[in-house]
């Protein structure tokens, strides 16, 4: 299995739009000050939602949707400020529901799925439906960065990084731009 990983610190590989969304996240940068009245809770909610929608904006679908329609799926930490709804960068909305790991509706009414938590056997029945679809899916957490999965993220009390499994997403049916897969570096082959 393929599984590389993209921190916020690289950011010598991209362009200007992936550079802006970045620049946004990095430890220290004035835009990442917290607010006076902002807790950790809320700062790890903002940068989470920074990295969703960095990641929601390279990627493309078969047939692109006007507005975007991503899932919550089981509980999960950090999609207090993703809840709000937003809007991309590039001006196209972003939809934002709630749905319990068993709704077959996943397949139809979701581009993109952010997974809490989930047992071992809901994840496996979620990734079985989404099977053949071309729906992106990013993991709360998932240590591994396995199984189905093609955004794995890793929330610190500095900065938001994710990893990315290469085999899922070329099973996906959603293309993911190189600039994001350009700024991974290979996890180095378990002993």
């Amino acid at each position: 299995m393929k599984v590389a990983v993209w921190t916020t610190r690289r950011v010598v590989a991209c362009n200007k739009a992936l550079l802006a969304v970045l620049l946004l996240m990095l430890p220290g940068s004035v835009f990442a000050q917290p607010l006076p009245s902002a807790g950790m809770a809320d700062q790890r909610a903002k940068a989470v939602t920074q990295v969703v929608l960095g990641i929601l904006s390279y990627a493309r679908w078969p047939v692109e949707p006007a507005q975007l329609r991503l899932c919550l799926v089981g509980p999960t930490e950090y999609t207090d400020d993703l809840v709000k709804g937003t809007t991309q960068a590039t001006g196209r909305p972003v939809t934002v529901k709630r749905l319990l790991a068993d709704n077959p509706s996943i397949v139809g009414d979701c581009d993109a799925v952010y997974i809490g938590k989930l047992t071992g056997e809901e994840r496996a029945r979620l990734f079985s439906a989404l099977i053949g679809h071309p729906v992106l899916s990013i993991s709360e957490s998932d240590d591994q960065c396995t199984v189905g999965s093609l955004f794995c993220l890793r929330v610190g009390d500095e900065q938001v990084s994710f990893e990315v499994n290469l085999d899922s997403v070329a099973r996906s049916g959603v293309r993911i731009h190189p600039s994001v897969l350009q700024l991974s570096r290979r996890k180095p082959a378990a002993p």
